[in-house]
């Protein structure tokens, strides 16, 4: 449990999850301007425990906070690169669940279903998209863990992938639906952006089980848990689709 002084006269207590919400939005773009914990003396007066007065709050803060990480955003700048060299051996496993529960994806069967605002609603086998345009970057994934690591991922740029079934990239939100019950969404210009990838391998071989076989999704301009690992589902939606954490609580946009 943390405190924070609101007042010189009053003392407000925060449960684990509302701090961790509010050391999200301080990650963000805009508190390098000048948000900071003080924005919450909004709050004074108020018992932070009762939940829905500041629910209430810490979700307008968590949406005005998207709104300017979408402005911020540029589909042009790249993601920062790095050399072979500086690869993490060995790229750590990170889910919602431990190791012996990886889910089991039987290969031989795999595809993936695409659906909602686009024209050709055909699934898609793996060799059908090792034909599409390939990729490959070496990037780093940031967790809100507080941990990072350099790994290299390749496979079809999102932007190729959406084109070929003629999604509607109009739309505001593309969402992800995976076979460990996971799901998750991305704004339509992050969607776009060159480097965010249908990750089909992982150094140059096939993804690994643990890191998210036979399709993740790898996007460098966003926290890990905007990642999604073994896709079976995508979809083109203006309805916002939330996301497994989103939903919970942490900030959808979760740009770095």
């Amino acid at each position: 449990m943390t405190e924070f002084k609101i007042t010189t006269r009053q003392r407000v207590r925060i449960e684990p999850a509302q701090q961790l919400e509010l050391e999200n939005i301080q990650r963000r773009h805009f508190l390098r301007a000048g948000l900071t914990v003080g924005a919450m003396s909004m709050l004074t007066g108020c018992n932070l425990q009762d939940g829905d007065q500041v629910d209430k709050v810490l979700w307008a803060m968590s949406r005005w906070n998207d709104r300017v990480q979408a402005w911020l955003f540029s589909g042009r700048k790249l993601a920062p690169t790095f050399a072979r060299a500086q690869i993490t051996w060995p790229f750590p496993f990170n889910a919602f669940y431990g190791q012996d529960d990886i889910p089991e994806v039987d290969l031989t069967s795999y595809s993936l279903a695409v659906s909602g605002r686009i024209r050709d609603k055909a699934p898609w086998t793996l060799e059908s998209l090792r034909k599409l345009p390939q990729r490959s970057d070496i990037t780093r994934l940031i967790c809100v863990e507080g941990w990072s690591a350099i790994g290299q991922w390749g496979g079809v740029p999102l932007k190729t992938f959406l084109e070929h079934i003629g999604a509607d990239t109009t739309a505001k939100f593309v969402g992800f639906k995976c076979a460990d019950r996971y799901y998750s969404s991305l704004d339509m210009p992050t969607a776009l952006h060159p480097q965010t990838l249908l990750a089909l391998d992982y150094a140059d071989v096939a993804l690994p089980p643990e890191y998210g076989y036979p399709l993740r999704v790898r996007v460098p301009t966003k926290l890990g848990f905007k990642n999604p690992k073994h896709v079976v589902e995508i979809f083109v939606s203006n309805d916002n689709p939330g996301g497994y954490w989103e939903d919970q609580g942490y900030n959808w946009f979760s740009g770095i």
